[in-house]
């Protein structure tokens, strides 16, 4: 169910980031580009964009914790841009999916993609039950 609601929550922060067009990212919907194949395409490249953080992010993190130490952890910024680029990589080789304009415009649109998640992470975390008194 985390999963679920971590590849929606993404899939928003995607569909935000893809708004401001100062920042070159766009989607390529699935054939034929109607407002469900959008739906779906968001929802696919958010699902593959949380495996490319999960499973690459990992090992490229542990690669660069000498480097987080170094830059008192600003590497994060372009570690989570090159992610966001990967994953654009990986979509578009199936002809549908994210497009990345210039990677360090893919830096900052995972910075805001982070932000975004992060304040939905605060609104959907489960809250501690405490005991009436």
């Amino acid at each position: 169910m985390r999963f679920i609601i971590r590849v929606v929550v993404n899939a928003f922060a995607i569909w935000v980031v893809t708004l401001i067009p100062a920042l070159q990212v766009t989607i390529k919907p699935f054939a034929p580009g109607e407002t469900l194949q959008l739906v779906l395409t968001l929802l696919a490249v958010a699902a593959i964009f949380a495996l490319v953080n999960t499973i690459i992010g990992t090992v490229v993190k542990i690669l660069a914790f000498p480097l987080y130490i170094l830059t008192f952890g600003l590497i994060g910024f372009v570690i989570n841009g090159f992610l966001l680029w990967l994953t654009a990589w990986i979509t578009g080789g199936f002809g549908w999916g994210l497009t990345v304009g210039h990677f360090w415009w893919g830096v900052l649109a995972a910075l805001i993609i982070s932000i975004i998640n992060g304040i939905f992470g605060f609104i959907l975390r489960p809250q501690s039950k405490r005991p009436r008194v």
